[in-house]
């Protein structure tokens, strides 16, 4: 089953974004505190990023998966200014394989349409074999790789 989150959901997406985007994980992991205070804002109607957070919850009722879900005006390789876009995607490793992510992302696919928006895009490290694969396989064509810099000034 996949469902949009609630307020009661807090804590298990914290703890399922902790798996996926670990805090004080080095130089590009999350503050300590960030993910509550995202999830504090997202619950206070700052809805842009994510806008959206769908929930896959496995046969016994527990939440095993998110997708975060936002709109944006401007995307690499996409031509129109109103684009769905797959901010994060996680399912349990031990639940990973029994369709949850597929589901996740056909669920996210509607909220898309539903928003008015005739294109969805997302992106991963480009490393990430399993996800670059697992967005191949869910109808996703690769638009591009890229490497990113900064400089401390």
């Amino acid at each position: 089953m996949i469902r949009s989150v609630t307020e009661a959901d807090a804590d298990v997406w914290e703890h399922l974004r902790e798996l996926f985007w670990p805090t004080d994980a080095g130089e590009h992991g999350r503050e300590k505190g960030e993910h509550s205070r995202d999830i504090a804002k997202y619950f206070n109607g700052d809805r842009r990023e994510p806008a959206e957070v769908l929930l896959a919850i496995n046969h016994a009722g527990r939440v095993v998966g998110f997708t975060e879900l936002s709109i944006r005006n401007i995307v690499d390789g996409c031509s129109t200014g109103r684009v769905a876009y797959l901010e994060g995607w996680f399912v349990e490793e031990e639940e990973r394989g029994k369709g949850f992510g597929a589901a996740l992302m056909r669920a996210s696919e509607d909220w898309g349409r539903a928003q008015g928006c005739t294109e969805f895009a997302s992106d991963t490290e480009i490393t990430n074999e399993l996800s670059i694969s697992m967005h191949t396989r869910l109808g996703f064509e690769e638009t591009g790789r890229v490497a990113q810099f900064r400089k401390e000034l």
